[in-house]
């Protein structure tokens, strides 16, 4: 088996999405989990979106903001690990400072 290192500033892959609020790359290196970074810009937030059969886990490097969870809306900062389960609508707040954070999700990207 291959071990592929990467750091957690820099995640490798490829840039998946790109506009004024953020840029997201992805790590599809493995077969059954993608690696994604979001460098989200100060005062920006993300789409928010929800997937059926997906569970993610967002770990926050850099900044702190708001992360919604369906109804739930909560301060977060960097070091902060959230779980999200599957199908539940989650969007994050930038701040100030914006925020930088790593997130791992199994199959293929459906948002």
């Amino acid at each position: 088996m291959n071990k592929i290192r990467v750091h957690i500033e820099d995640i490798g892959g490829k840039i998946a999405k790109q506009d004024e609020r953020y840029v997201v790359k992805d790590n599809t290196a493995l077969k059954n989990l993608v690696v994604s970074s979001t460098a989200l810009n100060p005062g920006k937030h993300t789409s928010g979106h929800r997937h059926a059969g997906q569970e993610e886990v967002y770990y926050f490097i850099t900044g702190s903001g708001r992360m919604q969870l369906d109804d739930d809306m909560f301060d977060f900062t960097a070091g902060d690990v959230i779980l999200i389960a599957d199908d539940v609508f989650h969007k994050v707040y930038a701040g100030d400072d914006g925020a930088y954070f790593v997130c791992v999700f199994d199959g293929s990207r459906n948002h």
